[in-house]
């Protein structure tokens, strides 16, 4: 039985847009899809919650967007990372590779 989709973590959704973005432009659902194959199904990003954070993302300047139409001819916005956005995802990247490891190692504490 699969495991039902988790609810993220504050400042997870950023970590996951940058990386899902890392490989090249999408579109929202692109970006949607992406996060839910690299985390198996483990992270299923809604729309409300995605969209406020690409917004956001394109003010800090972290991505850039622009109009395109999409694999069934729809027109859809695109966004892609920015030199500041790619600094901002290897940040993010140390900083949650430290606080996993701090979890875990709390975790095998008795």
């Amino acid at each position: 039985m699969p495991s039902q989709p988790t609810t993220l973590l504050q400042g997870t959704l950023d970590l996951l847009i940058l990386k899902s973005l890392a490989t090249g432009e999408l579109h929202g659902l692109g970006i949607s899809r992406r996060i839910q194959q690299i985390t198996g199904g483990t992270f299923v990003v809604k729309p409300g919650s995605l969209f406020p954070a690409l917004h956001r993302m394109e003010e800090e300047g972290w991505t850039s967007s622009f109009w395109g139409d999409s694999e069934n001819n729809r027109r859809a916005k695109y966004y892609r990372l920015t030199k500041a956005g790619r600094k901002q995802l290897e940040t993010e990247s140390k900083r949650w590779g430290r606080i996993s490891l701090a979890i875990a190692q709390a975790l095998e504490t008795s």
